[in-house]
């Protein structure tokens, strides 16, 4: 499974599992413990996680989602160091610590809280998507 697999569903909360094309849109499928399945129709705004990107000050503009989950597995490993509830100036400084070149402008609270809440489905119920497939994330690795 990989991040062009996983999609999220605007007013839906979290993560969905692509399973195929139907004639009114895409099947999905949760990714939480009920595997509740679901047609996603043209009406819905259905997003795939690897076309997500994180915007930078940086050349690019932008940091493509699944790197910045490397990031976070890579240096935390699922215990994230956040309190229960975190407040803004944390969520803030948690996002400048994975991701320094962050556009504090064009970023907010509600996708850190959203990049969050993913990372821990994702690392609950399919690991094996944050660890990078190529040398890449190996040289960051300590």
């Amino acid at each position: 499974m990989d991040f062009k697999d996983l999609a999220t569903v605007a007013g839906k909360p979290g993560l969905f599992k692509v399973l195929k094309p139907s004639r009114t849109g895409v099947i999905l499928e949760s990714l939480d413990s009920k595997k509740m399945k679901m047609v996603a129709g043209m009406a819905q705004r259905v997003s795939i996680l690897s076309d997500i990107s994180i915007y930078t000050t940086t050349e690019e503009g932008a940091e493509p989602l699944e790197q910045v989950m490397q990031k976070i597995e890579a240096e935390f490993e699922g215990d994230l160091g956040l309190d229960s509830n975190p407040d803004d100036a944390e969520l803030r400084a948690f996002m400048k610590h994975v991701l320094p070149e962050v556009d504090e402008s064009r970023v907010y609270i509600s996708d850190i809280k959203k990049l969050i809440s993913w990372y821990k489905i994702i690392r609950k119920e399919m690991p094996e998507t944050l660890t990078p497939s190529s040398d890449e994330g190996e040289a960051e690795e300590k």
